[in-house]
């Protein structure tokens, strides 16, 4: 049986967002499909795919190698979540299914309730759920394909330190329902900059010197909520 490229690139996306390769670290062909359990065929094209999603760098002498983004592409990773969840949010309250409105408020409510609980063992699973079900509520290929590029790029480069308490962070996700289910496209923008905004404050860069989460911090641009709450 072929299995298909884009399940070996799932899968080598996936351990180099883990860490099971070193930035730099060469990605042999040879050693892939042995670790994957596949023919060459499918990993030369999931390393392509990768090295346009810009997880892979093929070097000259050296072949296709894990990227080393610097600080400043990352810190530019985070300002485009900061532009792009509040238009996939507002395109969500616009495009949106019943199928996507039953599911994102079954996730609220099953993430507010671990938050009470303090059973905070899989609320980040169902954080990125949450995301990824309102991003294909845009009804926007394109656009839902780029944040789901970032959350991976951002989950690779950063550790999270969440800024907010979980009961927080799950009543916003409530608030940004309640905007989208009503139709409410501007609304559902705002609280999705602000949702965002204040989960980024809480983004560690893996790489860098010891003063680099404050120089991320510090590259990016607030966002104006005044008026935003009432």
């Amino acid at each position: 049986m072929r299995i298909p490229a884009h399940s070996v690139c799932t899968a080598i996306r996936d351990d180099i967002v883990a860490g099971a390769y070193e930035r730099g670290s060469r990605l042999t062909e040879e050693l892939l499909a042995r670790r994957y359990g596949v023919s060459r065929v499918p990993v030369r094209e999931a390393l392509r795919t990768l090295e346009a999603e810009g997880f892979v760098v093929t070097r000259r002498h050296a072949g296709a190698c894990v990227a080393e983004p610097t600080e400043q592409e990352a810190a530019d990773l985070l300002e485009m979540r900061l532009l792009l969840e509040p238009l996939g949010a507002s395109r969500a309250a616009q495009r949106r299914t019943e199928a996507h409105l039953k599911v994102l408020r079954g996730l609220v409510r099953l993430g507010q309730e671990r938050a009470r609980r303090g059973n905070s063992e899989d609320l980040r699973s169902l954080g990125g759920w949450f995301h990824e079900t309102l991003a294909q509520a845009a009804g926007s290929p394109a656009l839902t394909s780029m944040l789901t590029q970032l959350r991976h790029k951002i989950a690779w480069m950063y550790a999270v330190d969440a800024p907010l308490s979980p009961a927080e962070s799950w009543a916003e996700h409530g608030a940004i329902v309640d905007a989208v289910t009503r139709g409410d496209a501007e609304r559902a923008r705002a609280i999705t900059a602000l949702h965002t905004e204040r989960s980024t404050a809480g983004h560690r860069l893996r790489f860098g010197g010891p003063d680099r989460a404050d120089r991320v911090r510090n590259s990016q641009h607030p966002v104006n909520m005044s008026g935003l709450r009432h």
